[in-house]
């Protein structure tokens, strides 16, 4: 089972919101070549887990998770500034678990300064 995922990017950083409700045993993981890895479990003891192949390479030490009572929102640091075209290193479609965070996202060229509001939470 995969709860939804919400992504978003800033130039230096990947934003992902886990849809997990009052989510125990949390366990994030990132890997320097890109590869992130979730599992928690779910209020009736269910196991949620997946991994992502990111488009980029991240700094792991720059992976930062805030738990919330009805989300995960994880900060992953990129390795390289720059706007990735996707998510995934994968060109294929992404999982349909997986969607953009229209909420919080950025535009490339978007220098409004209510744009990097999202850095205060971490």
């Amino acid at each position: 089972r995969h709860p939804e995922v919400l992504w978003a990017q800033r130039s230096d950083k990947v934003y992902l919101t886990i849809s997990l409700p009052d989510a125990k045993d949390i366990s994030v993981k990132c890997d320097p070549q890109g590869l992130f890895s979730f599992s928690a479990m779910g209020v009736q003891g269910e196991s949620f887990d997946f991994s992502l192949e990111l488009f980029g390479k991240i700094v792991p030490e720059g992976c930062k998770t805030n738990v919330g009572l009805r989300n995960i929102i994880c900060s992953i640091m990129k390795e390289e500034k720059g706007w990735w075209k996707r998510l995934l290193k994968s060109e294929e479609k992404p999982a349909p678990y997986i969607k953009v965070d229209w909420n919080k996202w950025c535009d490339e060229d978007d220098e409004d300064p209510n744009c990097k509001l999202l850095n205060n939470i971490f």
